[in-house]
C-alpha cells in the first residue's frame, strides 16, 4: 500500500467528521465543548454540518480525536442496550478516581489528548466488564 492509498481523502475525513458531531449532539455537548474535543472550529462545524458534500482537512490530532470519540460511542454501545444510557452516560456525573466527581464528557472537554484517551479506557473498561 503506498502512503497515498493509506491516507484518508478528505471526503472520508468529512464522513468521520459528521459522525462524530452527531455523536457529540447525542450526548448534549455543548458548542465549545465540541470545539474542545475535536479541536475544531464553529466555522468547521457548521461548514461539514450544512454541506453533506463539503470535504475537510484534517491534521493528524483531530483525526485521532474523531477516532476516539467514535470508539467511546461504540464501547457505550456495547456496555449497554439502552440508547438512553448510551447518550446519558457521557453526561452523568462519575465517583470512579479519574473523572473525581465530573462528567465524562467534562473530562474529554478539557481540551488535552490525555484526558479524551483515558475518558476512553474507562469507558472501554465498563464496556469489557458488562
Amino acid at each position: 500500500m503506498t502512503g497515498a492509498n493509506a491516507e484518508l481523502t478528505q471526503n472520508q475525513l468529512a464522513v468521520g467528521l459528521r459522525a462524530a458531531l452527531r455523536i457529540l449532539d447525542g450526548w448534549n455537548a455543548t458548542t465549545e465543548q465540541v470545539g474542545s474535543i475535536l479541536r475544531i472550529s464553529t466555522a468547521t462545524r457548521q461548514k461539514i454540518l450544512g454541506d453533506s458534500s463539503a470535504s475537510v482537512r484534517l491534521d493528524l490530532d483531530q483525526q485521532q480525536r474523531i477516532s476516539l470519540v467514535l470508539n467511546i460511542h461504540a464501547a457505550l454501545r456495547t456496555a449497554f442496550a439502552n440508547q438512553e444510557n448510551v447518550q446519558g452516560f457521557p453526561n452523568l456525573e462519575n465517583a470512579n478516581d479519574f473523572f473525581e466527581g465530573r462528567s465524562p464528557l467534562e473530562v474529554m472537554a478539557q481540551g488535552d489528548m490525555i484526558s479524551l484517551y483515558e475518558t476512553y479506557r474507562r469507558i472501554e473498561h465498563l464496556q469489557q466488564s458488562s
